[in-house]
């Protein structure tokens, strides 16, 4: 399989290296800005293929996406002193403008992976300015949240998080839901299973879980500027599972029709990934509480989403 990656900064260079190594997908083309950075990403990630697989990355121009299946878009401005959140979505939703029509016209019929923050928005506004069904503008949304949130619950069991089976809903940010209620390991509900092992979810031990995936991104912000690794494999898995037509479930964001009687919004659930994008939803069981926080990020996302005139 062939993918794009617009943006090389340090997302997309992330999610180069990671798809690289996986060997997610046969070629990369990897187009910034700066072509001396995307060339020097090129290079530099090319060096590392020996060691985990076949994969041919190359620096290149739109007009090298002809092919390509997947196009992730890490691209975007960064925020001005005194600007507004809404001046900064106005800005980035013209450099999406630009970008995804000439995407489009060289891949008309990629999948488009949206990995610019604030990412629901991002995903909202593409579908919007490209007119695609939004089962093929997928947000990296939740994915990352997820990951952190099984990676506590495992440590906490003291099992392999890929045995945990949990989401996080709603908003990739301060808003998200984490699903305690349908959260598991194996088969078992999760709270059982601390149960049987002596290992309680108490309520402190909830609010340590929660805040360690809610203020991560904050943690590692402050300490190194920014956050690529995690969310560089997220996006390599997510273009494993469309290029290999896996059909397995991701907690990503599209545009959804209606969720807690809120309609038309950008926001994650766990979803059905194959070669077609989102093939469909797995809703989980949710508690009162749960549904209600999931409502107020859903209205949240969509009133923001109003507000950007594209």
């Amino acid at each position: 399989m062939k993918i794009g990656i617009v943006g090389a900064g340090q997302v997309g260079a992330s999610a180069a290296y990671a798809v690289a190594l996986l060997g997610s997908a046969r070629e990369i083309v990897l187009i910034d800005l700066d072509p001396a950075l995307a060339a020097a990403q090129a290079e530099d990630i090319s060096h590392a293929t020996p060691f985990g697989s076949a994969t041919d990355i190359r620096a290149g121009e739109y007009a090298d996406l002809t092919g390509a299946e997947v196009i992730i878009i890490a691209a975007g401005v960064s925020q001005k002193p005194r600007e507004t959140r809404l001046d900064l979505l106005a800005r980035n939703a013209e450099v999406f403008r630009i970008v995804t029509g000439e995407v489009l016209n060289h891949a008309p019929d990629a999948i488009l992976l949206i990995a610019s923050n604030p990412v629901d928005i991002m995903t909202g506004i593409t579908v919007r300015l490209t007119g695609l069904p939004a089962h093929r503008v997928i947000g990296s949304g939740t994915i990352l949240d997820t990951a952190r949130f099984r990676v506590l619950l495992g440590q906490h069991l003291d099992v392999d998080p890929r045995s945990v089976h949990a989401y996080v809903l709603g908003e990739h940010g301060d808003s998200e839901v984490l699903s305690w209620s349908s959260a598991a390991v194996g088969a078992s509900i999760f709270g059982d299973v601390a149960l049987a092992r002596g290992k309680p979810v108490t309520e402190d031990v909830r609010a340590r879980i929660d805040v360690g995936v809610r203020r991560a991104a904050y943690r590692i912000i402050e300490g190194k500027g920014a956050t690529y690794y995690g969310i560089g494999a997220g996006l390599a898995r997510l273009v494993a599972a469309i290029g290999g037509d896996e059909r397995s479930v991701h907690s990503v964001s599209i545009m959804t029709p209606e969720i807690e009687g809120v309609r038309d919004v950008p926001l994650s659930l766990p979803r059905i990934l194959g070669k077609g994008g989102v093939l469909g939803d797995v809703m989980p069981e949710i508690s009162a509480e749960e549904r209600l926080a999931l409502k107020a990020s859903a209205q949240m996302l969509k009133d923001t989403l109003d507000a950007v005139h594209v």
